[in-house]
Parts: C-alpha cells; structure tokens; sequence
C-alpha cells in the first residue's frame, strides 16, 4: 500500500466568510470535521495541517497533527494549491525523514464529506497508476446548455438549443472539493511547470462519482446553515438505526 500524506489546508484570510474555518458548526469548528475525515481514512498514513492562522495551527497540534507554519507568500488568495502541496511534502519529508508515494488534498472549509470518499480515490489512485483522482458531482441545473450571457438585457444563449428536459442533458460533472488524490510523480510535476497550477493533475486524470449534496463546503454564512441541516440528518438516523438495533437486540 502507498505511503500517503494528507495536508489539510486552511488559510486564514478568506474572501467570503471570515475566520471559516474556526466558526462554530454543531458545537466543534469547521475545520475539526476534516480532522475527522483524516481519522477515519484507512489509507492515509501521516496527516499535517497547512496554515498561517495561529488558532488553526493550535487546533491541529491539539488534535494531535503535525502542523506546518504556511509562508505568507503562500497564503494569499493568488497562491496556487500546487505550490502549497509542493511546500508541504518537502516540510513533512524533512521534519519525519519518511517518503511519501502519493499526497491529498483535504480542504479545511469541508465538513461534509461522503464517509469513504477519500480511500476510494486513493484505492483508484493505486489501482489505475494514474497521475490523479477527483470527487465529482453531478452538475445538476446548472449545466451549459442551460446557462446564457447577458450583453446588456440581451439573452445569449451559451450553448444554442432546444432541451428542455433535464433528462436530455449530456451528463456532465464538476468537482466537489471533497478530495484530490495525486500521485508523488505527478505532484512534482509542479515544480517542472510552475506556471500551470493544475500541472499537479498529471496527464492520467481519474475521477470517482459523488451525489448532489454529497460535500459541503464552507465559503458563505449559508452554507454553514446547509452543513448543519445535513450534519443533523446524519445524527438524526445514526440514532435512529442504533434505536432499531437495541430494540432488535
């Protein structure tokens, strides 16, 4: 089995919600429900927290993560996730003498995650040999032939056509943010490309399947209202399913 790190990512400074990693969601920060994803996952080896936010540096070295202090020039809103990755790998590498086959990507702001999600990109990862795997969702009603530009009050519609049914839309996915798997070859491409920051994709891009609604990620105040909503459904039938189990008992 791959040697694999996981660098959750959390800059301070967001263009959306302030401090979104640190809200409180369900009684514990938004950031510790990816700590807990990072738990769970049976095929990461090593887990590190990205951020130049000292609460958040706090919270993981509390939690029990090795954490690495982000240089400023990396925690802009123009810093590319590429060259973040690249400085953590080199970091975790130097502080723990361990080589790493393959890296993920964990955003902090996502507290919502299918529970298998991660080890099912990393098993793909391993299986196929490919340079990277996403988590992808349907795009739903937000798909092209649906979407027009404004020029003016002038409707013109991107994608000329006449479906009207969503059913006859062309299947189309967009990621979700849930995870980004690569391999330890492909991530060093970044260095070879530094001018493309998606060169950490490789060429052998791979995606895994996700529902509508699946992940959720944090960058609006109403987005913590949707996060919290799914979290108490979830609690809502683990408590019932243990109900059923102790009557069944």
């Amino acid at each position: 089995m791959m040697n694999t790190l996981a660098v959750i990512l959390a800059r301070a400074g967001s263009l959306g919600l302030k401090n979104k990693h640190l809200l409180d969601l369900h009684g514990q920060p938004v950031i510790a429900y990816t700590f807990e994803h990072a738990r769970q996952a049976r095929r990461i080896n090593c887990t590190v927290v990205s951020s130049d936010s000292r609460p958040v540096i706090a919270l993981g070295r509390s939690a029990g993560f090795i954490t690495i202090d982000r240089p400023a020039h990396l925690a802009t809103a123009d810093a590319s996730v590429q060259d973040t990755m690249l400085h953590a790998l080199h970091t975790t590498e130097k502080q723990t003498g361990q080589h790493f086959d393959a890296a993920v990507v964990l955003y902090g702001n996502v507290p919502v995650r299918g529970a298998e999600v991660i080890d099912q990109a990393l098993e793909l990862l391993e299986r196929s040999g490919c340079d990277s795997v996403r988590s992808f969702c349907p795009v739903g009603k937000w798909h092209p032939a649906w979407m027009s530009r404004l020029e003016g009050d002038v409707v013109q519609a991107l994608q000329p056509g006449s479906i009207h049914r969503r059913q006859d839309l062309e299947k189309l996915y967009l990621h979700d943010g849930a995870v980004v798997a690569v391999s330890r070859a492909s991530l060093l491409r970044g260095e070879t490309y530094p001018n493309d920051p998606h060169a950490f994709f490789g060429c052998d891009r791979r995606g895994i399947h996700t529902e509508m609604g699946q992940t959720v990620e944090i960058d609006h105040q109403r987005d913590l209202y949707w996060a919290e909503a799914v979290l108490r459904e979830q609690r809502q039938l683990a408590d019932d399913l243990d109900g059923r189990a102790s009557q069944a008992a």
